[in-house]
């Protein structure tokens, strides 16, 4: 299992309202006009999952599977040309000072790992740092 982990991002709200807002997916529609049209399509989402079609990935489906109250969201895809399962951390430092670190695991062949690394590694901070810039 091969890991990629995000630089920690510093959010200036609470744990509890960043939680909030990351674990019911179905408040992407308040961001959903942040998503970059021309990179993904077919974006569609309720409480528990969100799918999108990525090119030249395909259609990838992620579920949360597991919600740790102010600390933890836990997701993996369900329909994926490769498995990955994604982490959302959160720490509250202080109040209106959270810490987020996101952590995607997949399973890559030793032939994949080259290509995809990068790219993934590139993804995984961009969408780090949406994430920290959300009103929340």
């Amino acid at each position: 299992m091969t890991e990629f982990v995000s630089e920690t991002k510093q959010v200036p709200y609470n744990d509890d309202r960043i939680f909030a807002m990351l674990s019911d997916l179905s408040n992407l529609e308040k961001v959903k006009d942040r998503i970059p049209q021309d990179k993904i399509k077919d974006f569609e989402f309720d409480s528990d999952s969100c799918s999108l079609t990525v090119d030249p990935v395909g259609k990838v489906t992620f579920h949360i599977v597991e919600r740790e109250p102010n600390k933890t969201i836990k997701f993996t895809t369900t329909n994926s040309p490769v498995p990955l399962f994604l982490w959302i951390q959160l720490k509250q430092v202080e109040i209106g000072d959270t810490r987020m670190r996101l952590t995607v695991r997949a399973d890559l062949s030793p032939f994949l790992k080259p290509m995809v690394s990068k790219p993934l590694t590139e993804g995984l901070e961009k969408i780090a740092e949406v994430l920290a810039k959300l009103p929340y």
